[in-house]
């Protein structure tokens, strides 16, 4: 086949009609419109450039069509060729996709995008997301503000801000009821909540999850929530790198409870065997630690409901009482759990 062929090819046929070919579906919920996830069991792909391209966010490896073909079927290029050509006219699956999120001021720096945007406060947008959406308590919101770590984006989204070790801010986790993604032009670095002077590092994959971490352990003395974005850049790896290396330090590693996250989970045994650090798998309950926080919010207004139920009962009665003509002391209703399970606070342990 001529060069001009193969590059008609390269043209004409998505990464997109390949992996579906191959059995991977969308992941529509972590996807964006210039980054297609798809799934095959534990393997991930990103497709991007508009099909044209895409990169394994588990390893180093990106390419073209004809390098996908190769990826996934271990073949050379001739028969990565007939492949291909064999997916001429192939109509692939396209997402459902949300109003994407334009940042209209990507003409400016990442500085002065970040700065451009106003720090979410009780009853905007952005603070209804976090509360209402994810759960989070006000006071570790407050906190992520008080930290410089988030603005409000917009449509309701929220900005979390990835930071190198000067504590620039490189780029934003972009996260909203609607829509996820990445500062156009930024760098995924870590996303840092916590203790500057850490002695023990819990890595996340998700700002949002960090947050969520730190919710539930009180934000711990001495621990250091971060966020890759889901991914692992040489960036991060570096910067990762660079925190685990201090004497003493502990590397959490507090993924997702699902086959990616143990993949990341692996890799952060690897780096802290480079570095020789301690290590540890801190597992959620759940998916994901919002998930736990959601349903322990879920519990404590589940619980408070029955106790004004059970009030309101009393009151009833009281009232019932009195018009019998007697003010009886009437015995309080009991919590049938011997206590209010929505405020007992579990034991995180490593």
């Amino acid at each position: 086949m001529e060069r001009r062929e193969i590059e008609r090819l390269r043209d004409e046929v998505s990464c997109a009609a390949v992996l579906e070919q191959a059995g991977f579906a969308i992941d529509a919920k972590e996807s964006t419109r210039r980054a297609v996830k798809y799934r095959r069991s534990s393997e991930i792909v990103i497709v991007t450039h508009e099909g044209r391209g895409w990169f394994d966010p588990l390893s180093d490896a990106k390419g073209d069509v004809f390098g996908l073909v190769e990826h996934l079927d271990r073949v050379g290029f001739p028969a990565c060729v007939e492949k291909v050509a064999a997916l001429v006219g192939f109509e692939i699956t396209k997402p459902e996709w949300q109003s994407g999120i334009a940042d209209s001021q990507s003409d400016l720096s990442l500085s002065d995008r970040w700065q451009s945007r106003r720090c979410p406060w009780p009853g905007s947008s952005t603070w209804r997301y976090l509360r209402d959406d994810r759960c989070l308590p006000t006071a570790l919101v407050r906190k992520a503000i008080e930290g410089n770590l988030l603005r409000e984006g917009p449509h309701g989204s929220m900005w979390a801000a990835h930071t190198n070790g000067a504590g620039i801010v490189t780029g934003w986790e972009a996260r909203g009821p609607q829509y996820r993604g990445f500062a156009s032009g930024g760098t995924k670095i870590l996303f840092r909540l916590g203790s500057k002077a850490a002695v023990r590092l819990a890595v996340t994959e998700a700002a949002i999850d960090a947050m969520s971490l730190a919710a539930i352990e009180s934000l711990r003395d001495g621990t250091l929530y971060l966020s890759t974005g889901g991914g692992w850049s040489p960036a991060t790896a570096a910067a990762l790198s660079e925190l685990a290396s201090e004497p003493g330090v502990q590397l959490v590693a507090a993924t997702d409870a699902n086959p990616q996250g143990d993949m990341f989970a692996d890799r952060l045994r690897e780096l802290a065997d480079e570095v020789g650090c301690d290590w540890v798998r801190l597992r959620p309950p759940e998916e994901d630690w919002n998930e736990v926080v959601k349903i322990r919010a879920k519990r404590r207004s589940e619980n408070r409901k029955w106790e004004e139920e059970g009030n309101g009962g009393e009151a009833c009665r009281m009232r019932t009482a009195r018009v019998k003509g007697g003010f009886a002391r009437l015995k309080p209703a009991l919590d049938p759990s011997g206590g209010d399970a929505g405020d007992r606070r579990g034991v995180m342990k490593d």
